[in-house]
């Protein structure tokens, strides 16, 4: 019963450095970029898009193809900074708790 009780101990800590680890989320936020910082994305940690930026220069109706594979270009950069920047996170969150393989805590 002894190793039933620390691991119920274990849970409640990864609990709270969980709750730690969201709000730490909302809060921070990653930058992706493509054509050489011409477009910029910018997500929340939770992956939500919250900023885009576009250099005046992709303006041209006859370059709209270019502009819309660097935006897409640009989100999934941002968008891979996020998931690793979780990930590290997760890391800390779940010290000492070993969890199965491809095991994922819910967001």
């Amino acid at each position: 019963m002894k190793n039933l009780g620390d691991m119920m101990k274990q849970v409640q800590a990864m609990q709270s450095r969980m709750a730690e680890m969201q709000a730490k989320l909302e809060q921070a936020t990653v930058t992706g970029q493509s054509g050489g910082g011409l477009v910029k994305v910018t997500l929340s940690g939770k992956g939500v898009m919250t900023a885009l930026s576009i250099d005046p220069s992709l303006m041209k109706a006859d370059e709209k193809d270019i502009l819309e594979d660097l935006i897409l270009a640009a989100h999934t950069d941002a968008k891979n900074k996020s998931e690793a920047m979780m990930a590290e996170e997760m890391k800390s969150v779940t010290g000492g708790l070993p969890l199965p393989p491809g095991f994922k805590l819910p967001f």
